[in-house]
């Protein structure tokens, strides 16, 4: 382990002195040199799961695929999506508008007492040790990002944004970043501020992120793969969120069904909801009652999208304004109703 931190040391050090130091100097930005150093670690560790994106998941998806590929130009599209966040464009955008913020109004609570404590001080005798500090600290997290994706869900306004990421009809490992940047401004805007909260270390907050961006690739991924019985409620398979992406199951949740008129059938689940939220860990879905773990593979996508025909964007630009116009539409319900 100590081999791999010192080999991932050295090549952020050589990347940041040969490539993003004299960057930072053309762009007038020598005063930030620290923040650009930390960049390059972002970036290092992009290259690294993007690597591993290639050369292990993708076989494993020609391997044992759950539906052939027809669809190639959407792949595309959530490809750019990818290199946009792991290759820092995304992390430039934090950087220059929203990190000065969050650091002013954290210095503010400082001033005040609030913003010293450390999680792990509260068991210093178990935590002791980089290891079982890091497993707490992505339990943690992975605890908010239940939450937050159940928000997403549930709260009219944010299923607006959060629809582009599940109008995917072909879902492969370049999945998980196809977002509407707004919604990942929010989400990265949280995570920023628990993180500043609780007291995680940069390098452990670095590796949480690392880490559960690679699983959640991995949770994408066209492969028709499973954990078994006990495995799929230790940690989220495949087969467990492609249910959470499945047409009318993984995004909706199921009212008490109204009687209708005689000979018509009851009316289909509208409100919105679901199951199968939790990114890492499937243990939040079994203790808020949202888990399904129904040994299947469905087809993805959203129930309006495929029964209505409604337009979610082919491309990059179309799906960036759609959820924009479902933003604003939703807003727009809100003060009529």
């Amino acid at each position: 382990m100590d081999t791999l931190i010192d080999l991932f040391s050295n090549t952020q050090a050589a990347l940041y002195e040969g490539v993003m130091q004299p960057i930072a100097f053309a762009l007038g930005l020598g005063n930030r040199l620290e923040d650009v150093f930390d960049g390059t670690g972002w970036l290092l560790v992009g290259l690294i799961q993007i690597v591993i994106m290639l050369g292990v998941i993708g076989p494993l998806q020609r391997w044992r695929p759950v539906e052939a590929v027809t669809n190639t130009r959407a792949i595309r599209t959530d490809v750019i999506y990818t290199l946009i966040h792991r290759l820092g464009l995304f992390r430039v955008v934090l950087f220059l508008l929203v990190e000065p913020v969050l650091d002013s109004l954290m210095g503010e609570l400082r001033v005040h007492g609030i913003g010293t404590f450390h999680l792990e001080d509260l068991w210093p005798s178990v935590t002791d040790g980089p290891v079982i500090s890091f497993v707490m600290y992505l339990v943690v997290f992975d605890f908010v990002n239940y939450w937050l994706h159940r928000a997403q869900h549930e709260w009219r306004w944010w299923w607006a944004l959060h629809a582009v990421h599940h109008s995917q009809r072909q879902m492969t490992q370049w999945t998980d970043n196809r977002n509407h940047l707004l919604d990942d401004l929010i989400g990265a805007v949280i995570w920023v501020f628990v993180a500043q909260l609780i007291g995680i270390a940069p390098t452990q907050f670095v590796a949480v992120v690392a880490l559960t961006q690679l699983f959640e690739n991995f949770q994408h991924a066209n492969l028709r793969v499973s954990f078994g019985t006990w495995g799929e409620r230790v940690w989220v398979s495949p087969r467990f969120h492609r249910l959470h992406h499945a047409i009318g199951l993984g995004h909706e949740s199921s009212p008490p069904q109204q009687a209708g008129v005689a000979g018509e059938s009851p009316r289909r689940p509208t409100t919105l909801g679901g199951h199968n939220f939790g990114v890492l860990l499937p243990w939040w879905d079994v203790l808020f009652g949202t888990a399904n773990f129904d040994l299947r593979f469905e087809p993805t996508g959203i129930r309006d999208q495929v029964e209505e025909g409604v337009d979610y964007g082919d491309g990059f630009w179309a799906q960036q304004r759609l959820g924009l116009q479902r933003l604003w539409q939703a807003f727009g319900a809100s003060r009529t109703g």
